[in-house]
């Protein structure tokens, strides 16, 4: 740098003061050699600058280098102990694996065992579903037959009631019978006294025909009740049903002074079920308060029929002498009666019993000695506006 700075001050100086430095041809080859010399030293300076950069870039890579070496070492020391770890469980696996093989071939040698026993079980089960399959036909065989024994035996029961009730409906068809006669004969002699009287004459013909259509459905109504009952179901009004019961009843409640009181709600209540067979069921019980008020003082029978949430409840009450105590649960065996031998079957109570039953309802005794007894029965109730839609 030294001799950069007095070669720039040399170069400063006028051509003319340089003479006068120092004379002569010497002093400018001596210049021109330090001007050469400057340059070369130059030239060697920037080469070596150039070195140095070069250098320090060189240190910087191998520096980056070496800190990418650290940090592949680190991961390679991270990987080897991974790798131990791994191989150690596989060393592990291993072993399990082993255990697992000899516990599978014991398992398999267990199932062929099994297996073994299937099969023969299975042999077994073959025979036993063949028994089991003619065993079924048996029962619905015994089924078949019980239900038509017991379709059998509630037609014998209505039988039975209808022949309790013959003398009741005589009596009922006794009295349109006598009407029609005697309107009939006022026509026959109006005709035979030579007056006709047109507007008479159609009066008592329409009276006699309102007799004859009233015989007709007391028939009607006997001939429905007896025959077979359908299997199947519908929308029954039950306050109906229990009126037409008592139509048939009617005539021998009233000559043995017997008063009923209906108390039906304000809404017509439904059941789905069978008519014929509900109007036994109703027919049963009032037979059976009949028969217990035989010898009370008092004479009163009382059907109540009124809704409760989802069902209808259907109250039939009576003030006979009621059931006497310890009996109350066999009311409803069959061929159980506390009526006198010859009296009673015992099977109306259990026919009602199985067709409130298969109506998913039931039916229970409240009894009160002494103050006769109270027969409930709960059966699903539809509204009218569900029959309807």
């Amino acid at each position: 740098m030294a001799m950069a700075h007095a070669v720039t001050a040399l170069e400063s100086l006028p051509p003319g003061r340089s003479d006068e430095l120092d004379d002569g041809e010497p002093l400018e080859m001596e210049y021109a050699r330090l001007r050469d010399e400057l340059q070369a030293m130059e030239l060697r300076i920037h080469k070596s600058d150039q070195r140095r950069t070069a250098l320090l870039h060189l240190i910087e890579d191998f520096n980056a280098v070496n800190t990418r070496l650290a940090n592949q070492r680190k991961a390679m020391l991270h990987i080897l102990a991974d790798y131990e770890q791994d191989r150690r469980r596989l060393v592990q696996q291993t072993e399990r694996l082993d255990n697992s093989r000899r516990a599978l071939l014991h398992i398999l040698q267990d199932s062929h065992r099994s297996n073994l026993r299937l099969e023969a079980s299975r042999k077994a089960m073959i025979h036993i579903m063949g028994d089991l399959r003619d065993t079924t036909n048996e029962i619905q065989r015994r089924e078949q037959e019980l239900r038509e024994k017991q379709e059998q035996l509630v037609q014998a029961a209505k039988l039975a009631t209808l022949g309790e009730l013959t003398t009741g409906v005589a009596h009922e068809l006794n009295n349109p019978l006598n009407n029609i006669g005697l309107f009939i004969g006022n026509v026959i002699d109006v005709i035979e006294f030579g007056k006709p009287d047109t507007d008479r004459v159609l009066r008592d013909l329409n009276k006699a025909m309102e007799q004859v259509h009233k015989a007709s459905q007391i028939i009607s109504h006997l001939r429905t009740f007896g025959r077979a009952a359908p299997t199947s179901r519908e929308p029954v009004s039950v306050n109906a049903t229990i009126v037409q019961a008592l139509s048939l009843l009617q005539e021998q409640l009233r000559l043995r002074n017997i008063e009923v009181r209906l108390e039906f709600g304000s809404e017509d209540l439904c059941v789905v079920g069978n008519a014929i067979q509900l109007e036994q069921v109703f027919l049963n019980l009032l037979t059976n308060a009949r028969d217990a008020l035989a010898k009370s003082s008092c004479k009163l029978i009382q059907i109540t029929t009124y809704l409760k949430g989802e069902t209808i409840k259907i109250v039939f009450k009576d003030t006979g002498p009621g059931i006497p105590r310890g009996l109350e649960r066999r009311v409803f065996d069959p061929f159980f009666t506390t009526k006198e031998v010859g009296a009673g079957t015992g099977l109306g109570l259990s026919i009602t019993y199985g067709i409130v039953r298969d109506h998913q309802g039931t039916i229970w005794l409240e009894n009160a000695r002494d103050k006769g007894a109270t027969f409930v029965i709960e059966l699903p109730v539809i509204t009218v506006a569900d029959v309807r839609g």
